[in-house]
């Protein structure tokens, strides 16, 4: 299935750029800085990074090797380096969990695309609590103006894959990363002169080791794995692009900076702003579309740092969709022989029906799976099920399966980069992160509770 024609990513920033661009999507920005708030802040984000270290980075390692060694897919990865054996399927779940979470990223990501223009309209001016609710509500109900930001977004993410790795992803995530860069260093200056600003960063870095329980450990464990967009293949798919000559370990570390970063500097934005206004910072989900509108305007020219904040988000969710729809593209184009152009057209469409399905099941049309709607279950299996059950086989395939003796020359380069945490890494795959995402795994589906 390989060709020496292979399309592939022509620079290690370009494979940062990407790699980080799948990891950091719409749950760093308004997600990832509400949970170190209100789990210890400070203490909180130690334990997040030890999670990162013990289980997100050694599972994004193994995905990258796994990927450049086989130069395929990552269904065929399995097929060609576990024929016959039940690994087989650790690329299919892989497949099915990018459609589940692309059809209902691009609805999310879509709501950005209209909350821009409410912002640069005006709609936000004098927003009271009532008005800001009925706004969200009105659009996430809504019949036609959901389903046409979403398309949108599918077709915009569509036309970045459809160009291919070097002139397509790899390139634009040259551009989108350093904007999103630009733009959260912006709104931190910003928030940064509010006059409460001092009590947001205390909320967010306090160092409050009263508030760590084990379910707060749970919490640090998935944000960690769910962050770093392994489990399901993108990571695979991405590192069967990388050249032989990059350093897989010190791009994997790269990755996870950047994603930590970002989701940091998105808590120093977004705290001191909430604080100032006396706005409750457990909004959760609410807390991007319905508490934040009402803070932008308050805020002097708030309009154009509420347009800033949703392109932020829009930028993020992109960057994460591009690669979701990789992991699918590359598949059907490698496994079918046929053409991207094609392949993308068909896998847009197809994902954007699944998304307008999504899209009607939140109010307009109650389509309901096992008394969720159509959007909620999709969330629900690939988050609680797919993805944990895909990083669990990838950490047994890595640890019991996989020829080691391969594995060490993929990392180090055929012996010209060290590996000094080699026994370590073996013991994580083998029984340190089996062990603990099948706790998760089994807490997410109410089979234990701890």
């Amino acid at each position: 299935m390989e060709s020496n024609s292979r399309d592939g990513f022509s620079s290690k920033i370009g494979v940062i750029a990407a790699a980080a661009g799948s990891a950091i999507g719409l749950g760093n920005i308004w997600r990832f800085p509400y949970i170190i708030g209100d789990n210890g802040g400070g203490a909180f984000l130690i334990v997040y990074l030890l999670c990162v270290l013990t289980l997100g980075i050694p599972i994004m390692i193994g995905e990258f090797a796994l990927g450049r060694i086989s130069r395929v897919n990552a269904i065929a990865t399995f097929r060609k380096l576990a024929p016959k054996s039940i690994f087989s399927i650790v690329g299919y779940i892989g497949l099915l969990s990018a459609f589940c979470i692309l059809s209902f990223y691009g609805v999310v990501a879509g709501w950005c695309f209209s909350y821009i223009l409410k912002s640069l309209s005006g709609a936000f001016n004098n927003l009271t609590p009532d008005k800001a609710d009925l706004i969200f509500n009105n659009l996430v109900s809504g019949g036609f103006e959901p389903i046409f930001w979403q398309v949108a977004f599918m077709f915009l993410t569509g036309f970045i894959v459809l160009f291919g790795i070097k002139n397509g992803i790899e390139k634009y995530s040259k551009i989108l990363m350093p904007l999103l860069f630009i733009i959260i260093i912006i709104l931190d200056i910003r928030a940064l002169t509010l006059a409460n600003a001092n009590d947001g960063l205390s909320f967010l870095f306090k160092f409050d080791f009263s508030k760590i329980t084990l379910n707060t450990i749970f919490m640090a464990l998935g944000q960690a794995f769910f962050s770093l967009s392994v489990g399901m293949g993108t990571m695979i798919t991405y590192g069967s692009y990388i050249s032989k000559k990059e350093n897989l370990l010190t791009t994997s570390l790269n990755v996870a900076f950047a994603d930590t970063l970002v989701a940091v500097l998105a808590g120093i934005a977004i705290f001191p702003a909430v604080f100032t206004f006396n706005i409750d910072p457990s909004s959760g989900a609410g807390l991007a579309f319905i508490s934040l509108p009402m803070v932008f305007s308050k805020m002097f020219m708030g309009n154009i740092f509420a347009c800033l904040f949703f392109i932020l988000l829009l930028v993020a969710g992109l960057t994460s969709s591009i690669s979701i729809l990789e992991v699918i593209v590359a598949f059907l184009c490698e496994d079918f022989n046929i053409s991207r152009k094609k392949v993308t057209i068909l896998t847009t469409v197809v994902v954007s029906l699944s998304g307008v399905i999504c899209s009607l099941s939140n109010g307009f049309m109650k389509i309901n799976l096992f008394n969720q709607s159509y959007m909620d279950f999709l969330n629900y299996l690939s988050s609680n099920f797919l993805l944990p059950l895909g990083a669990i086989l990838i950490s047994v395939f890595l640890g019991y399966y996989f020829d080691k003796k391969l594995f060490v020359k993929e990392l180090t380069n055929d012996g010209e980069i060290k590996l000094p945490f080699e026994k370590l890494l073996f013991f994580l795959f083998k029984f340190f992160i089996p062990f603990i995402i099948s706790i998760i795994f089994l807490q997410n589906l109410n089979i234990i509770k701890l």
